[in-house]
């Protein structure tokens, strides 16, 4: 993890247009991706039933979350700028995540109103998934119903196995990544 972290050495100018373009889209895409992600979240209509088809896709989303970073790691190990490639699976990854659990919560309050302190609007769910992913919890929002709770414990146990397990996954292909090119960024 040390290497990803800046050195007192210093760093070299881009060496080409190539480079440039490649550092611009590493911090274009996942802000554009993420845009998009959001703006989904958002603007389409969502199925507002509560079936077991939306835990299956809960179970589905975190799959795809497990599947991305697999893809990633090939991307990262096979990227100019390993380093670069690394930051932006992260940045496409964990907001995903988020995502996914925001939009279970909403679902959840839409169909079962009560199970968190306060009805649930997109943003409001929005807001309670990255306060229990940053473990802050202001306590302004929790659940309330066995379901609410069950779902919430899993993000938990989710965000430990992402920060743990992915972080691990990503910073191994970011080191791969360097070896193979020799110890460049």
């Amino acid at each position: 993890m040390s290497r990803l972290l800046p050195t007192s050495e210093p760093m070299a100018p881009p060496r080409s247009r190539s480079t440039r373009a490649f550092v611009v889209l590493a911090v274009a895409r996942p802000v554009v991706t993420v845009a998009a992600m959001v703006f989904a979240y958002y603007l389409l209509p969502v199925d507002r039933k509560l079936t077991g088809w939306t835990l299956a896709g809960l179970a589905g989303g975190l799959c795809l979350v497990v599947v991305m970073v697999a893809w990633q790691f090939r991307l990262i190990v096979r990227a100019p700028y390993p380093t670069l490639q690394g930051v932006e699976a992260l940045a496409l990854t964990v907001p995903l995540y988020l995502l996914i659990f925001a939009n279970v919560y909403f679902l959840l309050e839409a169909n079962v109103p009560g199970s968190f302190t306060e009805p649930l609007t997109r943003t409001d769910a929005l807001y309670f998934v990255v306060t229990v992913f940053a473990t802050v919890g202001f306590g302004d929002i929790s659940p309330v119903t066995n379901a609410a709770r069950l779902l919430v414990t899993s993000q938990m146990v989710g965000n430990l196995l992402l920060i743990g397990v992915a972080l691990r996954v990503i910073v191994t292909a970011v080191r791969r990544g360097r070896q193979r090119k020799g110890g460049n960024p």
